[in-house]
């Protein structure tokens, strides 16, 4: 895991898979499935930067301020509301009807999950718009 206090060197290493045991064993055993999640990894922050500049942080925050200010209450169960939104729709095209989605991709749907789940730890680490 990546510490607010990391270098640029460290954070480089996490990413070319050179620190860490678990690291190095799966960048070395399965390469092109790392290589693909760093990728994934990569697309989604540029996702995330481009909507942020267009919601800005109180889409999450609820209004109630930004970094430790922030009510992380309700700024998760907000959270917690979307990641539900998304799963409900994933069952429902997935599972349930199995039906091509009419609006966006499948694919986007797990994009917004994931990039939920790390708003999440953002908002409750006080983080949050700041």
């Amino acid at each position: 895991m990546i510490k607010e206090s990391s270098t640029k060197k460290e954070i480089n290493s996490y990413l070319t898979g050179d620190c860490g045991d678990a690291i190095a064993y799966i960048e070395q055993t399965y390469p092109k499935t790392a290589k693909e999640f760093k990728l994934i990894q990569i697309e989604q922050y540029e996702t995330f930067c481009k909507k942020q500049m267009d919601y800005g942080p109180s889409n999450i925050s609820m209004g109630t301020g930004v970094g430790e200010t922030i009510n992380k209450a309700l700024s998760t169960t907000a959270l917690i509301i979307r990641i539900n939104d998304k799963v409900q729709r994933l069952i429902n095209l997935v599972i349930t009807t199995q039906r091509k989605a009419q609006n966006e991709p499948v694919e986007d749907a797990f994009k917004d999950l994931s990039v939920y789940g790390i708003i999440a730890q953002i908002v409750r680490n006080g983080k949050w718009g700041v």
